[in-house]
């Protein structure tokens, strides 16, 4: 289990980690410490916004740390798969060109214009946040790696090679209860921080709806384009599920202002 561990944070983020063997019987439950990166991105956010508040930054400074933290710890691997995709998705292509696209190391006009187009808008919206929405989206990083981890152990693939094959066919069939079961705690973790923090549940409530909107698109909109998920498609949709999510409670917060 300790091996586990460690392949997950190893393959997910960059923090560095003792070695392990990367054998079957070590990669079995790989996938269920995924959620944990999530977990340590979430804490940095909170350490790094009432450090923000000691030293009295401003907006757009705290926007940018707040933005560079899940960067810093995955090492950008999810937006490698944003820009991969979108790359692909704009080629309208027919379904083996979209997959040559992701195996492409260069990088293409869509990818670049979405890619700006994205970060920029996510440092936008974090100019505006405060620490109900900000908590929210603290939640977002976990609940965006269970699923994205769901995906891997449930749909259909793409390749049969590549990261997401080898974890999948390594996986325990218990693997995805365990996920779904950290989904359900996940959520409810949420709503009981909100109600016993006496703050609006309509933070939770469009958490929770944003996940489920990106999470059904992914599925039944993108992965059938490809013929199965990948790797790629899987960091298009953590980054897209964390984005919506983001600009779902800076709305919420904007209407609780309005009131």
């Amino acid at each position: 289990m300790t091996d586990s561990f460690i392949i997950a944070f190893s393959t997910y983020s960059r923090i560095p980690m003792p070695k392990a063997d990367w054998n079957e019987k070590s990669m079995k439950y790989a996938m269920c410490f995924f959620p944990l990166v999530g977990v340590v991105i979430a804490f940095l956010e909170l350490f790094i916004w009432r450090l923000a508040g000691f030293i009295k930054t401003y907006n757009m400074i705290t926007a940018f740390f707040l933005l560079l933290v899940p960067v810093a710890v995955t090492g950008g691997i999810h937006l490698d798969g944003l820009f991969d995709t979108e790359d692909a998705l704009h080629s309208y292509g027919d379904r083996e060109k979209k997959l040559s696209i992701l195996k492409d190391p260069h990088v293409g006009a869509f990818a670049v214009i979405f890619g700006v187009m994205y970060m920029l808008g996510a440092f936008a919206l974090a100019t505006e946040i405060d620490i109900e929405a900000l908590i929210a989206v603290c939640f977002s990083f976990v609940i965006s790696r269970e699923l994205s981890g769901l995906s891997v152990v449930s749909f259909p693939k793409a390749k049969k090679d590549g990261m997401v094959s080898e974890f999948s066919d390594s996986a325990d069939k218990n693997v995805k209860t365990v996920l779904l079961a950290e989904l359900v705690v996940t959520v409810l973790c949420m709503f009981l921080f909100y109600i016993f923090g006496n703050i609006e549940l309509a933070y939770p409530a469009v958490t929770l709806a944003a996940a489920v909107i990106s999470f059904l698109r992914y599925r039944y909109r993108i992965v059938p384009q490809f013929g199965g998920t990948t790797g790629d498609l899987c960091g298009y949709f953590l980054c897209n599920c964390e984005f919506l999510i983001l600009f779902s409670n800076i709305l919420v917060w904007k209407i609780m202002d309005l009131r």
